[in-house]
Formats: C-alpha cells, structure tokens, sequence
C-alpha cells in the first residue's frame, strides 16, 4: 500500500476513515412534518378555545340583560278605605324586551300619592313576552295623581339565577287605574 492511500486528508470533503457514515444535521421529511401537523393543530386548538371563551362571556352578557316595559292593564276588585284612601286590586302588563327569560319576583312603586305593591306572586316571562303581574295600587282620594309617570322598581331574577333590579316609568293618568280611582273616589 502507497504512502499516499494511508494518509486522511481532513480537508476535503468525503475522505474519512472506512465505514464511517457521513454526519449531516438535516432534519428529515417526516419530523418536520410532524412539527409542523403539531403547530398548526396548536393553532387550530387555540383558535377554537378563544372562540369558545368569547361565545361564554357572551352568553353570559345575555342572561344578565334585564329590559322591561311595563303599563297598567287591568282593574279587579277595589273600593275606599275609612281614611279616604282608595285601593285598586289590578294588574300590571310586563313585556320582556331582552334576550333572556325573567322571573319577575316583586313590583314596587312609591310616590307622594300613588303607592303600587305586587300581590307576592312570581311570573317567568319569556324573551318578547308578556307577563300580567297582579297588584295593589293605593291612592288618597282628594289627591292628585300627578303628571309624570311613576317609577316602577321590579326584582327579577335573571337567566343566570342572579337577582337583579329594573326600573320602568308607567304613565298612570290617562290609565284604567285613573279611571276607576276617580270614579271611587268621586262624589257618590
């Protein structure tokens, strides 16, 4: 054997001992492959559980939205008090104008002469419906019922089970509770 066969040249590229494998760091087609299959289901994960996360607080938004119209709608039974006072047994048209169903769960109204109180009942009223909440409406007879609409608070429990409060102005002049509580109290 020459001399010259025996001898390694380092510096070219190729020449290594017999048998040795040639060492590139190339990352092969199915790893990166894999990587990159990992990465974008990665994304794809994390996109859905933004998404579902937004939808949730959303939903949430929903259920906790209380819009309420409310305006007298009826008269039952009444009469005049030996205080002079007149009691109205009628009710209340509640429409849900929000998104999630409510359980009205008390009515309350006080002015200097006109006082409304729910008769202890609850009602569930859907979203865009209607709901008839039976009250007690009392008034001095002699007094004024007043020009601006009386505020009406309700308690209502939301979809969400939390209780919350709403306020809805209801015009009572002009209003079948005015009607019967002047001709209660009128000259008889």
């Amino acid at each position: 054997m020459p001399a010259e066969d025996a001898m390694i040249d380092l510096d070219t590229p190729g020449h290594g001992p017999v048998g040795a494998p040639i060492s590139r760091h190339m990352p092969r087609p199915r790893v990166a492959l894999g990587l990159a299959f990992a990465f974008a289901a990665g994304l794809g994960l994390g996109g859905w559980g933004v998404h579902r996360s937004e939808q949730a607080r959303a939903d949430r938004q929903r259920d906790a939205t209380v819009v309420l119209v409310a305006l007298p709608a009826g008269v039952g039974g009444g009469g005049v008090n030996s205080g002079g006072r007149a009691r109205v047994e009628g009710s209340l048209a509640v429409v849900n104008a929000g998104p999630s169903p409510v359980t009205v769960r008390s009515v309350r109204a006080d002015s200097p002469t006109v006082l409304v109180r729910d008769l202890g009942q609850t009602r569930l009223i859907r979203p865009g419906g209607t709901g008839w909440i039976g009250v007690v409406v009392l008034f001095p007879c002699g007094g004024t019922l007043g020009t601006e609409p009386l505020t009406v608070r309700f308690s209502v429990q939301t979809a969400d089970g939390q209780v919350r409060e709403a306020a809805y102005p209801v015009a009572v002049v002009g209003s079948v509770w005015a009607d019967t509580l002047s001709r209660m109290c009128g000259p008889g």
